[in-house]
């Protein structure tokens, strides 16, 4: 049975089509941040209810990522990818469509469903259309399309719903998705997804995988202790107009896209290198702004340090999680997005804290503080024995069987 498109035609497509999803799914989850105050007056509740929008759908991901990997761990790609595109397109319209607020939040939470499955089957899906010695610049890629959603996806539903309604970027959403959907339930072969070289881990080690692990928690936890007060960190400290604080988030979007751009091609050569680099970066951008923050020229060039880190953060703990799964790697796929999504609301909840206690500087001194500690779990990777590069081939599968990289 094939276990990918047989032309490079097809593959592309299919590629090009979970870039799109990933797109899609990214701009859905953070385009209410854009369309804060025409939801509030529409539907006739306060901004802080339309902020729970965004923080129910990261703790739904969160929460849910693991179990619905399990649950689906034997059905063919296809048909979930399938099932979870027309989840995001129904949910879409439906949010579009309806004018109440709750109908909205349930909307939302199915949509965050789909997406929670969908970070954990894509990756071996896409990194299985091609040969194991490119699966980080596939990484990168689909790292790409996701960081794309804040740096296009979400000024440009934002500008559309300011000119229109904020149903219609919505409804654009769904049309997306629906494109999407539609190349993948034609070109994408049936296959089981135990099949292929991205289907386990290419040098499965279980102790390697939690540190991983850990090193995606503790890093999402310490970088959105601080950056979800960015805006108020700029204004209130660094001095920046409003409008200059909008061009600033433009910026970190912008240095966010470079970085993967740049990181991606770099995974298959340097897996650890281009893990342990963003973290120490991550942590150098966060304790910057807290010491340097002040000055308004300091204040953008650590910005740029900490928005150029964040998506080779988890692009790179990803390709790790293809690495080192013990099991399945969309299990560890899925483990490592529930931490992910949990450190996010974890970091922001962290933030919530201190910053009424101290003040909003201190927010970037604990997240910097939780990133060095992410940083030095890490690095006891190293102190491990060599990890073995492959397991032995499978009937149904074959697995990448080129020397480990221990620099």
């Amino acid at each position: 049975m094939a276990t990918a498109p047989s032309t490079r035609w097809h593959r592309l497509a299919v590629l090009s089509a979970l870039m799109l999803a990933a797109f899609t799914f990214n701009t859905t989850e953070n385009l209410p941040i854009g369309l804060l105050n025409l939801i509030s007056a529409d539907v006739q509740v306060s901004l802080s209810a339309v902020g729970y929008l965004v923080t129910a759908y990261g703790l739904t991901v969160a929460l849910v990522s693991l179990p619905l990997a399990q649950a689906t761990r034997s059905m063919p790609r296809r048909h979930v990818l399938t099932v979870l595109l027309a989840a995001l397109v129904l949910s879409s319209l439906i949010s579009a469509l309806g004018s109440s607020y709750w109908l909205l939040m349930i909307a939302r939470l199915v949509t965050a469903l789909a997406q929670a499955l969908f970070w954990a089957v894509m990756g071996p899906v896409a990194v299985g259309l091609f040969p194991p010695a490119v699966r980080g610049r596939v990484i990168g890629v689909l790292s790409v399309a996701g960081s794309l959603a804040l740096v296009l996806g979400v000024p440009l539903g934002t500008w559309l719903g300011q000119q229109s309604t904020w149903q219609v970027p919505l409804i654009v959403l769904a049309g997306l998705g629906l494109a999407s959907l539609l190349t993948i339930a034609v070109l994408l072969p049936t296959s089981r997804p135990e099949e292929g070289h991205a289907a386990y881990g290419s040098a499965p080690d279980k102790r390697r995988f939690q540190i991983v692990l850990a090193t995606t928690a503790l890093s999402a936890t310490g970088a959105f202790a601080g950056y979800t007060y960015l805006v108020k960190f700029l204004g209130d400290v660094s001095g920046f107009s409003d409008t200059s604080v909008s061009a600033l988030l433009m910026v970190s979007g912008i240095a966010g896209v470079v970085g993967v751009t740049i990181a991606g091609p770099l995974l298959d050569r340097y897996p650890r290198g281009t893990l342990a680099l963003p973290v120490a970066t991550q942590a150098a951008g966060m304790l910057s702004l807290y010491a340097f923050g002040s000055a308004p020229a300091g204040a953008v060039a650590c910005l740029v340090l900490l928005g150029g880190s964040l998506g080779p953060v988890f692009m790179a703990t990803q390709n790790q999680m293809l690495r080192f799964a013990p099991g399945r790697t969309e299990i560890a796929l899925a483990a490592n997005s529930g931490a992910y999504n949990a450190g996010i609301a974890g970091g922001a909840l962290l933030g919530g804290l201190v910053l009424p206690a101290w003040n909003v500087r201190a927010t970037f001194l604990m997240g910097g503080l939780l990133t060095v500690t992410s940083l030095a779990v890490l690095l006891t990777e190293r102190m491990l024995p060599p990890a073995e590069q492959s397991r032995p081939a499978e009937s149904d599968r074959t697995v990448d069987s080129s020397p480990a990289e221990h620099r």
